[in-house]
């Protein structure tokens, strides 16, 4: 079994790095292939709603990274990603390679459908919760099963590696990172 995590952090190391390699290791220590994609250095163009995901199905006709990485979800297992606050809502590149999928999916044969997933949020200070739920409706919306922890896997830090300072939003991400393995292993 496959887990894949996306960062949308333009930080290549930043707090959303650390936290999603928190969960890649509790996911590795439950015997899963882990791999990590940091969209930092990556360009990924909004959709365009040019409609041709609906006449050519699973395709885009945008040329960019979105190419490479849309392949690596698709296979995956498990899908986490994770983003840093900015403005009460996630990263605009994120975003992009969410909408862009989510159309692909849509228009096509949903390979996202019953796949385990969840989101990881990390912020300074605040919008954790507008950004959690702004992500959570693409797991939602693809039909996707996203199992809960013990509170919302957000966590809290400003310069990198802060995060791994609150405790609590580290442990929530771990306890997170278990239930994805539980439900993936249930489900297969």
């Amino acid at each position: 079994m496959q887990a894949l995590a996306i960062s949308g952090s333009p930080r290549k190391e930043g707090n959303t790095w650390q936290l999603l390699h928190v969960a890649l290791e509790v996911l590795a220590a439950e015997g899963l292939e882990t791999e990590f994609v940091s969209l930092h250095n990556k360009v990924i163009h909004p959709c365009l709603a040019c409609g041709t995901c609906q006449k050519k199905q699973n395709q885009c006709v945008q040329e960019d990274d979105f190419q490479e990485i849309l392949p690596k979800m698709h296979l995956a297992d498990i899908l986490l990603v994770g983003s840093p606050v900015y403005f009460g809502s996630a990263t605009p590149n994120l975003m992009a390679l969410l909408d862009r999928a989510g159309y692909i999916a849509r228009y096509g044969d949903n390979r996202f459908f019953r796949k385990v997933g969840a989101p990881i949020v990390v912020a300074r200070r605040a919008g954790v919760n507008f950004t959690y739920a702004q992500l959570l409706f693409f797991f939602m919306i693809m039909g996707m099963v996203v199992p809960g922890s013990t509170y919302w896997p957000i966590a809290y830090g400003l310069k990198p590696g802060e995060v791994l300072q609150d405790a609590e939003g580290v442990e929530t991400v771990k306890n997170l990172a278990k239930n994805l393995a539980w439900a993936a292993k249930k489900l297969r």
